[in-house]
């Protein structure tokens, strides 16, 4: 990276004439056009910017949080944001173009309105919000929907999210969040598809065309995407949310960089930079990410936009000397948008008027921002999403609460069912169900739900009992708080126990545990969970363990030793029945682990596409000596990345290729025999896994690239079929670039990154 780090260095010391004409014309060339709508959009946008005063300029690149819409407790009174009145004057001024979280199609038209028609241009507001999992409706959250392996899924609960937000007069949403994520100690793992790069590629793509339809971003349904955190940001050392990150170019190009180029090829036209600094640069400074890669190398024709305050936090990092300095580093490095901070509105029209910053540059963000807001079609109406018949007809619809149920039960991961524990009887037998997420309604939703329907949560409990034949049967008892003892709580829940068939022990991690700023050293069940857990193992009744969790946990003692554990993560508004119509039998479970559970905290970070190194051990338990192994555990998950059980019993036959030779140009199909012996249908999620033998940089031990849905009724066998093409043979190489070598290939058909027994293929060399 030695070039890009000169690049880097000499982009952020320039300012001056000079220094700016030495960055080179194309830097700040006229954007591609590829149609003529937008042909014509370009032309409204450029005659505007030409009316405009550099200070109605630096106002349409200043975002807000919005004052009119928030919830009162949400308000940010910085820079005054929580004063509607002041908020309004800026709008009449043209100082502000954009407003986020506040929802609302009512008050969504009275804001526009000001803009519209008492601003001296009339340029239409941007409204955007954090519509992570739903708005009223809430959906699994998304680290818990990749266990689905499902992109239809997730497209489908992200185009219900787009229909309720466009509703409620919101254009553009902060998701999906990309950053692939390895270490289970980093809060915000719950916010995005886990660990494995493919499937953050595909998930990406199919929540980008969720929330922007495919009818066009003008459509009255869509959402602008916007994923984030450009780029690097989950990779913080120690996974302490915030913090720096490090790595060479071609981790940062092989691992985090794809999922988001998938978004932007399925049509995103927004991005958000992260607050971390990469290599010593902060991401919303570094012009080799935001303009040499993302604009240069690939096309990427939308805006940038900061996340919250992170240009004034390039003060903090040491890397801008006070406000005005940030501003001008940010700007020239590619941020089009500054967030909530107020610093380009303060620092822009002066950076201009000194030289330091050009006025083409200015002019680029505008056109940026413009051309967005005319591709939603804000310019032809602006007041689209300000219908609240609209509003009211779809937001919280019966279809989407179907849908959050079906995304809940798909979401749901069964990790181990000794003696078939599961399913449970819905008549016939006692259940105390036992644990602070019982009756719990306050921890369903998940991190980053705003504005989700609290009237209609559904609990374990109400789940339970609606699924039950006679509601006598089941007993709750909390036993005690997440964090904290309760009284009299573990007495109670042994008496529980004692009088019952079998527990079920809701435990885990609350909301406030995962998310942002929620990094642990430590990623266990919280003591008193786990001291309830041992007073009810001791009473020896059949422990089903239904966890809540935002990222992989380490589990241990009675927890890990429980008969049956299910991984129930947060599933939203329809979360009790979700996990009944799984714990009931009505539907087996199908979802499969998007991050390792591992053996020890300890071992984070952690994922099952390590590289092989010189010295790796057997992974047995027996003592090894000078082996790439901890002394407490070996290098491996506890439940493996891919892992998850169903009611029925599948076995796998070995895999046959067509052919052991893959042509340069060619294909090699490959087919496993999967058979249920069990007497129940099921769902199997068959993987494919593949690794380069002897390649020029050092290879993980095996990359999922491709995964087929298999349904299966009692007693059936059916073929999973793949084709594997050079393309996904692909790695980095020590160029940035990628690279495919001819060689010998292992692939696996299995059910997880654990299991199998490889087949050879060899890549022949191009003709």
């Amino acid at each position: 990276m030695t070039s890009s780090a000169q690049t880097l260095t000499r982009r952020h010391m320039l300012s001056g004439a000079a220094g700016l004409a030495a960055l080179g014309a194309g830097w700040i060339g006229a954007p591609r056009v590829a149609s003529a709508r937008q042909a014509d959009n370009l032309a409204r946008v450029d005659a505007l910017i030409a009316r405009m005063t550099i200070q109605e300029k630096a106002g349409q690149l200043n975002l807000l949080a919005d004052p009119f819409r928030f919830r009162p407790q949400n308000v940010n009174p910085l820079d005054g944001q929580g004063d509607p009145a002041r908020v309004t004057q800026m709008i009449r001024e043209g100082t502000v173009g954009n407003l986020f979280n506040g929802i609302g199609a009512d008050a969504g038209r009275r804001i526009q309105t000001i803009a519209v028609e008492e601003s001296r241009l009339g340029i239409p507001l941007l409204f955007a919000a954090d519509i992570i999992h739903g708005l009223k409706t809430v959906f699994p959250v998304p680290l818990a929907e990749a266990a689905a392996f499902d992109p239809d899924l997730a497209q489908r609960t992200a185009r219900a999210a787009a229909v309720e937000g466009a509703a409620s007069a919101v254009h553009q949403t902060y998701a999906p969040m990309v950053d692939v994520a390895r270490d289970q100690r980093w809060g915000r793992v719950v916010e995005g598809a886990g660990e494995d790069v493919w499937l953050n590629e595909v998930l990406s793509a199919a929540r980008v065309r969720g929330f922007q339809g495919e009818r066009g971003l003008a459509d009255r349904d869509a959402l602008l995407a916007t994923p984030k955190h450009f780029a690097a940001y989950s990779a913080a050392i120690a996974g302490m949310d915030y913090n720096t990150t490090d790595m060479s170019e071609a981790t940062l190009r092989g691992v985090f960089l794809p999922p988001f180029k998938a978004a932007f090829e399925a049509g995103a036209l927004s991005v958000m930079s992260g607050f971390n600094a990469l290599n010593g640069v902060p991401v919303t400074g570094n012009p080799w990410l935001l303009t040499d890669i993302l604009r240069d190398e690939w096309g990427f024709a939308g805006f940038v936009v900061s996340d919250y305050t992170s240009e004034n936090e390039l003060i903090a990092h040491g890397f801008a000397a006070d406000g005005r300095d940030a501003a001008r580093i940010a700007l020239l490095a590619g941020v089009d948008m500054s967030m909530v901070s107020g610093l380009y509105l303060e620092h822009i029209p002066d950076l201009v008027a000194k030289g330091d910053v050009p006025l083409a540059r200015v002019d680029q963000a505008v056109r940026r921002v413009l051309m967005t807001k005319a591709a939603l079609g804000l310019f032809d109406n602006p007041y689209r999403g300000c219908d609240p018949r609209r509003e009211r007809a779809v937001v919280g619809s019966k279809a989407h609460h179907d849908l959050a149920r079906e995304a809940g039960v798909k979401s749901i991961v069964l990790l181990k069912n000794e003696g078939a524990l599961l399913p449970l009887k819905p008549s016939g037998q006692k259940i105390a169900l036992i644990g602070p997420f019982g009756d719990d309604v306050d921890n369903i939703f998940g991190p980053w739900t705003i504005w989700g329907d609290e009237s209609r949560r559904v609990s374990l409990e109400a789940g339970f009992r609606a699924a039950m034949a006679d509601a006598g049967d089941l007993v709750v008892v909390k036993g005690s708080e997440v964090e904290a003892e309760l009284a009299g709580g573990i007495e109670a829940a042994v008496l529980a126990a004692g009088q019952a068939d079998v527990v079920v022990l809701a435990i885990g991690e609350s909301t406030r545990m995962s998310g942002e700023a929620q990094s642990r050293t430590e990623i266990d069940i919280p003591a008193p969970q786990r001291a309830l857990a041992e007073a009810v193992a001791a009473t020896g009744k059949p422990v089903v363990v239904l966890l809540r969790n935002g990222r992989a946990l380490e589990l241990a003692g009675p927890v890990k030793d429980a008969p049956a554990i299910v991984v129930t993560w947060f599933l939203g508004s329809e979360m009790g029945h979700a996990v009944a119509d799984v714990v009931f039998g009505k539907v087996s479970p199908s979802g499969r682990l998007p991050v390792s559970f591992p053996h020890r905290s300890g071992q984070s970070p952690y994922s099952y596409d390590h590289r092989i190194t010189g010295r790796p051990a057997d992974n047995s338990l027996a003592t090894q000596e000078y082996v790439a192994r901890y002394r407490e555990t070996t290098n491996t998950a506890l439940y493996p990345f891919g892992h998850g059980l169903t009611y029925g019993a599948v076995t796998y036959g070995a895999v046959t290729p067509s052919e052991t030779s893959l042509a340069w140009d060619g294909s090699v199909e490959l087919s496993v025999s999967v058979t249920n012996t069990g007497d129940r249908a099921v769902e199997e999620t068959v993987q494919l896994y593949i690794h380069d033998r002897v390649a020029s940089l050092v290879q993980p031990g095996r990359r999922l690239r491709d995964v087929r849905k298999v349904t299966l009724a009692a007693g059936e066998t059916k073929a999973a079929v793949f084709t594997l093409r050079r393309s996904q043979l692909e790695f980095i190489g020590g160029d940035g670039r990628p690279t495919v070598e001819p060689g010998v290939f292992n692939v696996w058909l299995t059910s997880s990154a654990q299991a199998g027994t490889p087949v050879t293929v060899r890549l022949a060399p191009p003709a």
